[in-house]
């Protein structure tokens, strides 16, 4: 067993499975439970997750990699587990969206019946996807959603709506100890560079003195979360009371047009880039910013990590891939 030291001294070290573990979200919470001493399973199919992210774990004793599909069973014993497995973005999603609905179903069903087996306390990485096209601003957790059940996203936006239900449905009949937390825009590095999403697009593109590709007007609004803030929510989530199972927000509540957001990393690129406009996707949400109250209040949690600073973290990354030409078709 793992001996803790400095600020995780005296915490009692747990073994615990996050799926998706190799993902961009995923490998930072492995490397943060690895260092607080617990004993870490990563389960990722490596579908959209990559071995890179997690490569300096590898030698670690209390990790361990372990390349699986949730939409199949998995047999393991632990005391916890972070159910981050699904792609993410847009791109990807749409990709094989008969394969998308499958992972954020069948791999919830799986989840939650290894959690029921083991008496494991386990997390659901929702989104803030579940909300669709927003009618109430901010979001607050106890706002239905506005969601096309038909669309191109809704294998994503639906799929992970049915995991939200299968998990209080557990919850209900089973007495299992669940958490739900819904994940807004999160970026920093370990992002894809090609994986369609607003910050990475904008920043390879500027990077590579390409056109800003500019979706609608630029006047829908996201509110954008550092990956390091977002992993220390999601710990706290998991370490809070029995009681509270959320849902409950976890994201950055301020919000910035998506024109004014190119133009942001544009400047901070030193880009001669030109900003382009495209028809705006089907079903793409006008807003999207998070009420985090309930977080505040039943967390102590906030985003400490300010929009400029995370973008300047996540350039310096994009800029390390392209110099090391890890990165192609730019």
């Amino acid at each position: 067993m793992a001996i803790l030291e400095g600020e995780f001294k005296g915490l009692v070290p747990k073994k615990v499975l996050v799926t998706g573990g190799a993902g961009f979200i995923g490998s930072y919470l492995c490397e943060k439970l690895v260092q607080m001493g617990n004993d870490v399973i990563c389960c990722d199919n490596y579908f959209t997750g990559q071995k890179d992210h997690i490569r300096g774990l590898l030698d670690r004793p209390n990790f361990e990699l372990l390349r699986h599909d949730i939409t199949f069973p998995l047999y393991v014993e632990v005391d916890e587990i972070y159910n981050l497995a699904c792609p993410a973005s847009p791109i990807h999603y749409q990709f094989d969206p008969v394969q998308t609905t499958k992972t954020c179903v069948h791999g919830a069903i799986n989840m939650l019946g290894l959690a029921k087996r083991v008496k494991a306390r386990i997390f659901q990485a929702s989104t803030s996807e579940v909300y669709g096209d927003p009618e109430v601003h901010p979001q607050k957790e106890d706002y239905w959603g506005w969601v096309n059940p038909i669309g191109p996203r809704s294998c994503y936006d639906e799929g992970k709506r049915c995991a939200e239900t299968l998990f209080f449905d557990y919850q209900r009949q089973h007495d299992l100890e669940i958490k739900v937390g819904r994940i807004f825009n999160t970026y920093g590095p370990r992002m894809h560079p090609n994986d369609g999403r607003v910050v990475s697009n904008f920043i390879m593109q500027a990077l590579s003195s390409k056109p800003i590709t500019v979706y609608g007007n630029g006047e829908q609004t996201r509110s954008f979360c550092y990956v390091d803030d977002l992993i220390e929510g999601c710990l706290k989530f998991m370490d809070s009371s029995k009681e509270f199972a959320g849902p409950v927000n976890l994201g950055n509540p301020d919000e910035i047009t998506i024109y004014e957001l190119a133009e942001k990393i544009i400047q901070m690129t030193n880009s001669g880039s030109q900003i382009v406009f495209k028809p705006l996707p089907q079903n793409d949400p006008r807003r999207r910013r998070p009420d985090i109250t309930l977080a505040r209040e039943k967390l102590g949690w906030e985003p400490r990590i300010g929009l400029d600073k995370g973008l300047k973290k996540t350039i310096d990354y994009f800029e390390e891939l392209i110099r090391e030409r890890r990165v192609y078709g730019i």
